[in-house]
């Protein structure tokens, strides 16, 4: 069989110059500057930096506050990424037995992909009014005062909230496209050796959705502990004061609001290398259980 093939060796270099350029200016670079600032302490007011070596490494360690904050990204990040793809998979699983006004369904389910983040957090916002709110007149039926801003569980709850309800669209769409990928003689088999829906879907539907999921797994991660930033911007209205924060948005407050450029660089630095490990541990661990077809 003749194999496909450039004539001139350097045409796919060049088509991937574009590329490599942006990743090296957008990705690299930035990198690089900011493990080079991490060992720096900056002047604020931009007259020159001492080099300190390992002390802003060292005082994030000893930090509480800082630690706090790392537990709450976890339990944030967790929270966000189980429940985006438990619902968006019980809605692809609804849409793919709808017959009638399918587009429509679909539709109203996706729209939501097209709400940026500090549009969504916005919209959380308008939701938890703590005047005429909707979702805060129903805390309000069963009894609790919804105190967005102010209370730090309620502020948590706001944030896991909004970020779930911007990604379950995204998550909507792949498994939707996975679950119709699947042959009709597959679940026509399965069928007539299963006669339970649930059982089915767990022995079937499931492991042929195992290749789309670990997909998703990677992509709702990362969206957790970066994308949703937007939305914890908004939501904490420029006030973080003693609100729940993840780690990407300390670096933030510490950087461009306490001007401590060498305490966030090494904070970005930090997060870096743990979103490394984590996506290094998945491909090893997670992906040894999954058979792609």
């Amino acid at each position: 069989m003749k194999r496909a093939g450039f004539v001139n060796r350097w045409l796919p270099m060049l088509l991937l110059a574009p590329q490599l350029v942006i990743i090296a200016i957008f990705f690299y670079w930035p990198a690089a500057h900011a493990l080079h600032s991490s060992f720096f302490l900056q002047d604020p007011f931009g007259f020159g930096s001492t080099f300190v070596g390992w002390e802003n490494y060292t005082d994030l360690a000893g930090n509480s506050e800082y630690r706090r904050i790392a537990w709450f990204t976890v339990l944030f990040t967790c929270l966000v990424t189980f429940f985006s793809l438990a619902l968006a998979l019980l809605l692809a699983v609804k849409a793919d037995k709808v017959i009638r006004g399918a587009r429509t369904y679909r539709t109203l389910i996706m729209w939501v992909y097209a709400v940026a983040p500090p549009v969504a957090g916005f919209i959380g916002v308008i939701m938890f009014n703590q005047s005429w709110g909707p979702l805060t007149r129903v805390f309000e039926y069963f009894g609790h005062d919804m105190t967005l801003g102010v209370n730090y569980n309620d502020t948590a709850f706001a944030m896991v909230l909004v970020s779930i309800w911007k990604q379950v669209p995204v998550n909507f769409i792949f498994f939707l496209s996975g679950l119709q990928s699947i042959p009709k003689s597959i679940r026509e088999a399965a069928l007539i050796d299963n006669r339970s829906a649930s059982g089915r879907f767990w022995d079937v539907t499931f492991p042929l959705l195992a290749p789309t999921g670990f997909f998703l797994l990677i992509i709702n991660i990362t969206y957790a502990l970066f994308d949703t930033f937007g939305v914890i911007d908004t939501l904490v209205k420029g006030e973080p004061g003693n609100n729940p924060m993840t780690l990407v948005y300390k670096v933030y407050v510490d950087g461009f609001r306490g001007n401590d450029l060498g305490g966030s660089s090494a904070q970005s630095v930090i997060l870096m290398v743990l979103v490394l490990i984590l996506t290094v541990v998945q491909f090893r661990l997670v992906e040894r259980r999954i058979h792609y077809t």
